[in-house]
């Protein structure tokens, strides 16, 4: 093992026992923690502790009113068996978290399953290369909207995009609107991608800010290959994290290899903490959609105030593990500071 190796697993230690210990207790504390703002990709939630939250159910979560510390960084997290099992009961005390390479200077809560409000964005590649299959995404998009959407508490967009992006329907809970917008899809033209994923997360998921903490997603049906952005794609996934958006991709390439395109959507969906579905087929699209709407409410939230923050707005990478090595925590990479005014 050398040095870097011997220093990696001493910090992992380390913040596997700041974890441990730095619970708070159910009662408020008397004093603020003093530290700037810190947000996660996913949504913005606090919650309460392990013990509480083990005590309650899903539809106590929905029900729930959950406020921010402005001094925290809120992490939703999914966790995996190697056959993509969720796994379910798991404590803090399972898990090491570094934050910019140390460990949290307090963790103010951890909660599984959390039954935060969705905003989720429904982007529909509408490019030629998908026009074979165009009607059945459009049905399985409609039939997930149909299965997942909460009226009183989630809202959802449609954009379709090929040469630019093009919103066939703004935020809304009426299921009937939002089946309208994506039947007025129309197939047809080139591919810009990272564009679409750009302008989305800059226009509508990064000031879809309210007063209560939502979970923010995109649900992207594409194979992946742009041949007409102006953004690169590293700019459309640092955008993600501003937004704080988690990208789930289901790629449209039916071919038994894996192509340029599938690499691309793996990226983004990895470097957002989402994940990225490979259908066999065209039917199986749907089953893709399930599974997305599973992980959506099957997740795991940890809230907690970083060490030595610093207002600066530069990038600070988080790295989430279970100690369990059998599992896997899929999380985004990292988030984006706030920076002084």
């Amino acid at each position: 093992m050398n040095r870097l190796q011997s220093a990696l697993v001493f910090l992992m230690a380390l913040a596997a026992v700041s974890l441990q210990s730095q619970q708070t207790p159910v009662q408020a504390p008397a004093t603020p923690a003093p530290a700037p703002a810190a947000q996660s990709t996913g949504a913005q939630n606090a919650a309460q502790p392990a013990d509480a939250q083990q005590a309650s159910s899903q539809d106590d979560n929905a029900s729930t009113t959950i406020r921010v510390g402005v001094n925290e960084v809120n992490l939703i997290f999914t966790v995996t068996d190697k056959h993509g099992h969720y796994i379910p009961n798991l404590k803090q005390s399972d898990f090491a978290l570094l934050d910019d390479q140390r460990a949290p200077e307090r963790v103010t809560s951890f909660r599984q399953q959390i039954n935060l409000p969705l905003r989720v964005g429904i982007m529909i590649d509408t490019s030629t290369s998908i026009r074979s299959r165009f009607q059945f995404e459009q049905q399985s998009a409609i039939e997930f909207l149909l299965e997942m959407l909460r009226a009183h508490n989630d809202r959802a967009f449609v954009m379709g995009f090929d040469e630019t992006p093009d919103l066939m329907q703004d935020w809304t809970n009426n299921l009937d609107s939002l089946e309208t917008g994506i039947n007025r899809l129309r197939p047809g033209g080139g591919t810009a991608l990272f564009d679409a994923v750009y302008t989305a997360c800059r226009d509508k998921l990064l000031t879809s800010r309210g007063t209560e903490p939502v979970r923010k997603a995109i649900i992207l049906l594409s194979d992946g290959d742009d041949n007409q952005s102006r953004v690169h794609p590293d700019e459309a996934i640092k955008m993600c994290q501003r937004a704080e958006t988690i990208i789930y991709a289901i790629s449209t390439n039916w071919t038994p290899s894996r192509g340029k395109g599938d690499n691309v959507l793996t990226e983004m969906a990895t470097d957002t903490g989402g994940q990225v579905f490979f259908p066999p087929s065209v039917e199986q699209v749907s089953n893709s959609f399930k599974s997305i709407e599973e992980e959506l409410r099957s997740q795991y939230a940890i809230t907690y105030t970083p060490a030595d923050f610093k207002a600066n707005g530069q990038f600070r990478p988080i790295y989430l593990y279970c100690l369990n090595r059998k599992y896997v925590a899929r999380a985004r990479k990292g988030y984006f500071a706030p920076k002084e005014q």
